[in-house]
């Protein structure tokens, strides 16, 4: 649906849809992971990745059981590291997928493509969609082996806090029989703007951690990711990543690590945060009721009534491109989901433009 709504877009169109930054990337990672390919060649890295970009991944993010290269798989992007620890750790005859919501779509359509039995459980809109740690640990039962928490929040911009992810791990541990592993997308890490975001790898052993370079270094087209997870599960998932695509790109890793070298995934942060400051402004200068982003570079905006309906009256009338709540859980329909990555003139008008279809539907 996502694509479905862009693919409406011409080049007068105002795009607040698709979750991809805009900024230019920094090309001298590019310019030495070339000079290392001519030097070197371009050929088959390791099934389970590149061993020097595996050490200094591990030791960037520094979980505590989590810090040696063994930890690490390199994968074609985020949402391959996603569909190879969700295939390998959950078995269809047995296993349950808990998803949180609202979320992105991916982890549900991954357990229905492989027959997974799934149940999902909705933060609460009066709450403005905080996580609620109490009411995820309600929702595990007895079938549950994996539960997905995507913080920075993927419509909505929340973030789990450190005492949220503490009470879930600690209740998680005390649990009897298999582990229930929480798979972490942390594809948003470095658009937070909070100082009290939690991390459930620093805290819970049996975590599972996603990311990429897509949304931090604005390198959605480069498709470089990885799965960071317990030394006894990743020999398996890496199994499962070296039939799936093999290995991933040998280019796209030495971009990796050069980034990872220069310290410079966190590059873009500071602009993610005045940006979000100057959209906040906008927001309410247009009138609008929305959520205060923690995190990601979403701002969820309450709409009322058929989302998609509205997207697309949205769309036909005013040429501006949002995303339909209802497409990330139920429990979202009413909201739009819009992208504040570009200009602040086309986030003006594109802000302006749905308060003015919001008054005209409450009218």
């Amino acid at each position: 649906m996502i694509r479905a709504l862009n693919a409406k877009r011409n080049a007068a169109s105002i795009d607040l849809g698709l979750g991809e930054p805009t900024l230019t990337p920094d090309v001298a990672p590019f310019e030495a992971a070339t000079r290392w390919v001519a030097e070197h060649g371009c050929r088959y890295t390791p099934n389970i990745g590149d061993p020097e970009l595996r050490a200094v991944i591990a030791e960037h993010y520094r979980f505590p059981q989590l810090r040696a290269a063994d930890n690490v798989c390199i994968t074609t992007g985020s949402q391959e590291a996603v569909y190879c620890a969700i295939k390998t750790l959950l078995d269809p005859a047995r296993d349950e997928l808990l998803v949180v919501e609202p979320a992105f779509g991916v982890y549900v359509k991954i357990a229905q493509v492989e027959g997974i039995a799934f149940r999902t459980v909705s933060m609460d809109p009066a709450d403005g969609f905080a996580f609620d740690a109490e009411k995820i640990v309600a929702a595990v039962g007895p079938k549950t082996r994996m539960i997905v928490v995507c913080s920075p929040c993927n419509p909505t911009g929340r973030t789990i806090s450190r005492e949220a992810v503490a009470y879930v791990a600690k209740a998680l541990g005390e649990r009897p029989g298999p582990p229930v592993y929480v798979l972490h997308d942390e594809i948003y890490r470095e658009q937070v703007y909070r100082d009290d975001a939690g991390w459930f790898a620093e805290v819970y052993p049996q975590t599972i951690v996603v990311n990429s370079l897509s949304k931090s270094n604005s390198l959605t087209g480069l498709r470089l990711g990885w799965v960071i997870g317990p030394a006894d599960v990743m020999p398996e998932i890496a199994k499962m990543h070296a039939w799936t695509t093999s290995c991933a790109s040998t280019f796209a890793q030495r971009v990796a690590l050069e980034l990872f070298k220069r310290d410079a995934i966190a590059a873009h942060r500071a602009w993610y945060r005045e940006q979000r400051a100057a959209v906040l402004a906008i927001a309410r200068e247009a009138g609008l009721t929305f959520i205060e982003p923690d995190g990601a570079f979403y701002l969820a905006v309450h709409v009322g009534g058929d989302s998609l309906r509205f997207a697309l009256d949205l769309i036909e009338r005013c040429n501006v491109i949002a995303i339909p709540g209802v497409i990330f859980g139920e429990a979202f329909e009413g909201w739009l989901r819009t992208s504040f990555v570009g200009s602040h003139e086309a986030i003006r008008r594109g802000y302006e433009a749905i308060a003015a279809r919001a008054a005209v539907r409450a009218g």
